[in-house]
């Protein structure tokens, strides 16, 4: 049996189960079907079935469990219900990718620079055993590259690039550095203590991106949105502390409780004329003046 073969299998396996709990007979005659209808034979018995779900978890971490009161195997979401969602993302763009026998006829790619998630095992390694690393950074403001000692806490995702969160050696402070502007990773054999009441979720809780609370208290933030932007407003939500205020054919209003940082600001610049800042004076005043700054560069 080829290894394309057994992937396949595995595929038909995970997609079959995530949409409904299945007895070992229901998935076999899905495989049976399957076989007719690709031309391969994922037809298997008991005991291979077993292998696959062992398998399955090893090489992708994804669990099929048994529930024997209904005699069903399915996946469980309830436990970390994110990272289950990414992982089984993750393999279907896997399966996509590898089942494509010419993938520049099907899939055109974004043109970026790698990520940087060669460095995510590494990271994640140092982290969980609280090891200094040591890289070269560069920001995108600065043309010059430094060299950081930092204490690894946790990685963060955001607008699809991927940061690790770290107290810096040199100022003590904790900062985000971007995977993709870092290079020469060093886990070094040190060790640092994580602060024991440090926790990622609730540093960024009030956070809109990477960038850390700038403010003792986050502010309560009003914004109005043209009908049709709203649209989106409400299916990607800006934050988890979004409340909608006002939802007709005029505006979409929402509030936010946030701490007004450079990355939010920077998304609000990206709804252009599409939105609108109702409070805090502060945030609409700065708003105001970025608009005609743009406006002066035009006129």
């Amino acid at each position: 049996m080829s290894k394309k073969e057994s992937i396949n299998r595995y595929n038909i396996i995970v997609n079959y189960i995530r949409k409904r709990p299945s007895t070992f007979k229901e998935i076999q005659d899905k495989l049976a079907l399957e076989s007719e209808l690709q031309d391969y034979d994922f037809n298997i018995s008991k005991r291979t079935f077993q292998r696959d779900l062992k398998d399955i978890s090893s090489i992708f971490n994804i669990d099929i469990k048994y529930d024997f009161s209904l005699k069903k195997y399915y996946i469980d979401f309830e436990e970390e219900p994110d990272v289950k969602g990414r992982v089984l993302e993750a393999f279907d763009i896997f399966n996509a990718l590898n089942v494509s026998d010419r993938l520049s006829d099907h899939i055109h790619f974004e043109n970026r620079k790698p990520q940087g998630t060669e460095h995510l095992y590494g990271l994640l390694h140092a982290i969980k055993n609280q090891m200094l690393i040591r890289f070269n950074h560069q920001k995108f403001w600065e043309d010059h590259v430094t060299e950081r000692q930092v204490g690894p806490y946790a990685l963060k995702e955001f607008k699809n690039r991927w940061y690790v969160i770290a107290k810096d050696r040199k100022d003590g402070l904790t900062k985000s550095f971007g995977l993709d502007r870092l290079s020469d990773l060093e886990i070094t054999k040190a060790k640092f203590e994580k602060p024991l009441d440090f926790s990622v979720n609730t540093h960024f809780k009030y956070c809109f991106g990477v960038v850390g609370p700038n403010a003792k208290s986050p502010e309560k933030i009003v914004l109005s949105f043209t009908p049709f932007q709203g649209k989106y407003i409400k299916t990607l939500p800006l934050h988890h502390t979004q409340e909608v205020l006002i939802d007709n054919e005029e505006e979409f209003r929402i509030s936010l409780q946030l701490y007004i940082t450079h990355d939010f600001f920077m998304e609000l610049r990206s709804f252009g004329d599409d939105v609108e800042v109702m409070q805090p004076e502060q945030l609409r005043k700065r708003m105001t003046l970025n608009a005609e700054e743009v406006f002066n560069m035009y006129d």
